[in-house]
């Protein structure tokens, strides 16, 4: 029995090929075990793709700028480090479009953008808003700090798994960081010198209300409403070169004017919907 059970196993090549349940080759002569072999391992993903360049280069920009700006505000540059944070906005903006344009859009690069949105528009806002003026009100500083961090964050996830129509829900991180950027720009520009607790508690509600708000349910207007490649009329191209002198003139208080308008336009877009409808 042994030696009829190792002749079955060393059965050679040659033979398995003529034997009829074991059909090796085709009509043909050709091979089977070669078109199994690639049909078989032709579908498995390849580990080895790669990355787009060009729209990662763009995030990665995005990524520095939130950490000079972290940098530039633990050494009290809080001007630089609020121009920072208006970089990384541009750069966020830019990427998306950049993938799109050029056809490198990738789930790496989601998940590489929205990484960095954290740093940029969570953790950078906060600690060069921690390190301006509200260390001085000790434990409520740092816990309202941490707050926005994490509403940032859950911004940020629920955006990446919940599919958004043309309007954003919630206040975008981009809007809140910039937001909280021009509030010490301004305070950095036409006041300055020491913070007081009185300012830094006012920092610290503002802080805190657009964490909430980048966690509501309130509905923002996206620039995805806007085709840029459309035609609009010649009057949308004066309004632009219009608004762009008037930001020129002053733009920390005109940015800062256009962020609390754009932050306060979702909640009270939410009660002028209410009364109407208690209205009819």
């Amino acid at each position: 029995m042994e030696g009829n059970e190792n002749s079955e196993r060393a059965t050679p090549v040659s033979d398995l090929d003529n034997r009829k349940d074991l059909p090796l080759r085709d009509a043909s002569g050709k091979s089977r075990f070669r078109d199994n072999f690639k049909n078989r391992f032709s579908n498995l993903p390849n580990r080895n793709r790669g990355i787009y360049l060009l729209p990662n280069i763009v995030t990665t920009g995005a990524l520095f700028a939130g950490f000079f700006a972290i940098v530039a505000g633990m050494n009290g540059q809080y001007v630089q480090a609020s121009w920072s944070i208006f970089v990384a906005a541009a750069l966020d903006t830019a990427d998306g479009r950049v993938a799109r344009l050029t056809n490198t859009e990738s789930d790496f690069g989601k998940e590489y953008d929205s990484l960095s949105d954290v740093v940029a528009f969570g953790v950078a806002p906060a600690l060069v808003t921690f390190s301006w003026g509200l260390s001085t009100l000790g434990q409520i500083g740092w816990v309202v700090t941490f707050i926005y961090i994490a509403c940032a964050a859950l911004r940020l996830a629920r955006f990446n798994t919940k599919e958004e129509s043309n309007n954003f829900i919630g206040l975008a991180s981009p809007a809140a960081a910039c937001l909280m950027g021009c509030c010490i720009w301004v305070w950095s520009e036409f006041i300055g010198g020491p913070v007081t607790v009185g300012a830094a508690s006012v920092m610290a509600g503002a802080l805190l209300l657009s964490g909430l708000l980048m966690v509501s349910n309130f509905l923002y207007y996206s620039p995805k409403q806007t085709a840029i490649r459309d035609r609009v009329p010649f009057i949308s191209l004066v309004l632009v070169i219009f608004t762009f002198s008037i930001i020129l003139l002053e733009p920390s208080l005109v940015l800062l004017f256009i962020g609390v308008t754009y932050a306060l336009s979702g909640p009270f877009s939410y009660l002028w919907k209410k009364t109407k409808v208690s209205e009819n």
